[in-house]
This record gives C-alpha cells, structure tokens and sequence, in this order.
C-alpha cells in the first residue's frame, strides 16, 4: 500500500478479517464508506455532465452550476476528517495552511474581495484534500470500475464530439454557456472548430479521452478484465476523437501513454505483442475510416491543425512540451521577483475572479499555472504551491515504479496523463481542476490492494 495511507486510522485493515463482521459499530462504519464512494461517483459524474447541465438542460442556472461539485466536496471532505481517514503528510497539510492563510493576505493585502478569495482558495481546502479521500476511499477495483465507465461514456462521446464538429455552431448541440447561441467551439482550423463535447469548453474533450486512453492500454493488456467488443469500440472511439478534437495535446497524451505502456511492460514481454497488435489493428481502423467523407475532414482539418500549428511554435515537442510546459514553469519563476511578496490575492487569476472584480472575464495575471500561482499568492506561498505539487507528483511517480516493479502497471500508466495536471495543470479551470483532482485520487487508489492487479 503506498505511503500516503500511512497515519491513516491503523484499525482500517480490521475490516477485512471475517472475525470483524460481529463487531460492534461495523456496519455503521461500512454504510459510510458506501455513502462516500457515491459522493465520489457523483464528483465524477458532475465532472463530465457539468458543461451539459450549464449549456442544454439548464443554462439559465450555468453561473451556479460552475461550484456544482463544490458542495459535494464539501462533504466529502467533512466526513473523511470526521471519520480519521487523512493521512498525516506534508503536501496535505501544507496545502490547506497555504490556503487558509491566502484568503487573509487577499483581504488585507490583496484584492480585498472576499467572494473571490473564497472562490480561489476553495481550490487548495476543498478539492486538493479529494485526492487523499479518493486514496483512502476507493480500491483498486474501484480505480477498474472508473476505467470500465469510460470505456462505455467514450462511444457515445465521440459521436457527439463528431456531431459537433460537422454542425455549424448554431446548432443546439454546440451551444455554449447558459444557451449561447454563438457557440461553444473554439477555433481549430479555418473550416471547423474544436468540440467541447460535454464540457463547458474545448479542453474538456482533449482532458476525456486523455483520462480514457491509460484504461484502454491497460485493458488491452488485461483483456479478461473487460468485455473485448466494448474494449474494441472504445478504442476506435479514442482514435477518432484525436482527429475530431483537432487537439494536439491529445495526440501527446496518448503517445505519452503508449511510451508509458511499454516501459511499464519490459518487464512482461510477453504483453507487448498485444499492444502492437491491438494498434495495428487501430491503424487498419484509422485507415478504414479515414476513407468516410465523415471521417476525412476530421482528419484534414487536424493534419492541416498539426502542420501549421508545428509550423508556428517549431513542433509538437518543443510547441507542447517545451514552450507550454517548460517555458511557462521557468518564465513564471524568472518574473517571481517582479510579484508582490504576499501576491496580488488569491482568485484574482481565475476566470471567475476576473468577472466579479473588473466585469470582463480577462487573464488579471497568467494565463499560464505558476504564473498564476506566483502573481496570486507571492513568490513565497506561490513557490511552496509549487513545490508540494511537484513534490506530491514526483512521490506519486515513486510510489508507481515500486508497484510496476510488482508487475501492477496500472498506477504507472494512470500516471502518464496524471503527471502534468498534478504539476501545472490549470487548476483555476474548474474542469481541468476535476479531472487533476480524480487521477490523482485514482493514482493513489491504484496502490491499494496491489494483489488484485494482474
């Protein structure tokens, strides 16, 4: 089990003894942890539908529904303090410390607007500690469930993201935000627009299939796991959505994911036939339907997406990795001596915080994370942000390479779309924050019951 259970209640393995089930208070302690696992479906179900609630169903409420899933960690958060389930550890600790003591410098130093600091700091008090709740909370098998939930949201996700892209966005289902009627689209290519399938935004369908493509590899090597037709649909699925996202990113994340399958498989080549295999079989599929008229402009538009794009910013490496990656972290510490000490208040960069202190939803600070998390909270608490992101990421990808070592590859694999979130992922998008918030959870979740894995 990985370290970050340790401090964790030390009866909690009591449970698993057959001796237990007459105990005392047992069944009480069983329903609560039932009631948990809900509320952490229900954060991943509010996490994918969320834009589809604020853009369809019910756009007159899409400004309260942006903090849909902050009551419910709320009390998710509550309950596992409640019930001793924290682990004792500097990243948790520190994080809600940093937080707490942001609201009072964005009081009395910063902006002074107290809506937007509680909206800023809720990032770092409510959400961060899920990651530690979803670890305790969830097992292994619970982690394959998710994957198998994708699996299955991941057909129809693409057919509409294939609407969408086809659709002029006019049309009802490239609505934006609160029904708008100009769409919800952003521009990819000079013919078609990216889809934010349903999401809020464009970056919702990249992070999806993203977050679906370590379940995929992974089943494909655990095939007894999992229903082969679905596996099959769902595979076809994510290579259709690379070129209807119109994403690059995506195209990174699943190559990532692939490098990350084959390092977790040197130890077990007898699996590595599978996966070639099972991309072959994906490239013959591509190909299949790259010949559809409603494929071959998917494909057009990302080729032609891909070449100017590379031809812009030098490449899908340096373009992606390089300047979006390492340029922004080293440019954000490069301006950290230009910041105010204490910041400039925390929410002041987000989105929200923008709206509600000039009326225009405008970049205050830094498009980019650590910029933002240097101009809000000063070099001081915005390098000690940044510190115990890396440091929980770098510990995480300690604890995988110990479980690949136990030939548990999944961990490893969750982590190749983990890393980068958990780091400088734009954690002041509330989708972006959703989805760092369930893989890291799900990271940690993976380490338990290691047994199970195959």
């Amino acid at each position: 089990m990985s370290a970050y259970l340790n401090g964790i209640d030390k009866t909690e393995n009591s449970s698993v003894s057959p001796s237990n089930t007459i105990q005392p208070g047992l069944h009480a302690d069983v329903d609560e942890n039932y009631l948990l696992k809900r509320g952490i479906w229900l954060y991943f179900f509010l996490l994918i539908f969320e834009g589809a609630l604020r853009k369809w169903f019910l756009p007159g409420l899409s400004n309260v529904l942006l903090v849909v899933r902050d009551p419910i960690a709320v009390w998710l958060v509550y309950s596992a303090w409640k019930k001793n389930l924290f682990p004792s550890t500097i990243y948790l600790s520190g994080m809600v410390i940093v937080g707490m003591v942001s609201i009072y410098l964005a009081l009395f130093v910063g902006h002074g607007n107290l809506i937007v600091a509680i909206y800023g700091a809720r990032i770092l008090i409510l959400h961060f500690p899920l990651i530690f709740v979803i670890g305790r909370v969830f097992s292994h098998e619970d982690v394959l469930k998710v994957g198998k939930m994708m699996l299955w949201m991941s057909i129809p996700m693409v057919i509409l993201i294939g609407l969408q892209f086809h659709s002029p966005q006019s049309a009802w289902v490239n609505r934006g935000i609160g029904g708008d009627v100009n769409g919800a689209g952003f521009s990819g290519t000079k013919d078609y627009f990216r889809p934010p399938g349903t999401f809020a935004f464009t970056v919702g369908t990249s992070l999806f299939f993203g977050f679906l493509a370590p379940f995929i590899f992974y089943f494909w090597v655990s095939t007894y796991k999992i229903n082969r037709w679905l596996l099959l649909a769902a595979s076809v699925a994510l290579i259709a959505a690379i070129p209807f996202s119109i994403s690059r990113t995506l195209l990174f994340e699943v190559v990532i994911t692939f490098v990350f399958t084959i390092i977790g498989l040197l130890r077990r080549p007898e699996y590595i036939g599978k996966i070639l295999i099972s991309i072959f079989l994906g490239l013959i599929v591509l190909a299949f339907f790259s010949q559809a008229k409603f494929f071959k402009a998917a494909t057009g538009a990302f080729a032609e997406r891909f070449t100017s794009a590379n031809a812009d910013e030098g490449g899908l490496v340096k373009g992606v990795l390089g300047d979006r990656f390492f340029g922004g972290l080293l440019g954000a510490l490069e301006k950290s001596s230009k910041q105010p000490f204490f910041g400039k208040g925390i929410g002041m960069g987000t989105n929200v915080g923008s709206q509600l202190l000039t009326g225009k939803r405008l970049f205050l600070i830094d498009e980019l994370e650590w910029g933002r998390l240097i101009g809000e909270l000063g070099p001081l608490f915005g390098i000690i942000v940044i510190i115990l992101r890396v440091g929980l990421a770098l510990k995480l990808t300690a604890d995988c390479y110990r479980n690949m070592i136990k030939d548990d590859i999944l961990p490893l694999l969750l982590l190749s779309f983990g890393f980068v979130p958990l780091i400088q992922g734009q954690w002041a998008s509330p989708t972006v924050l959703g989805f760092s918030i369930m893989i890291g959870g799900l990271i940690v979740a993976s380490f338990r019951n290691t047994e199970m894995a195959s």
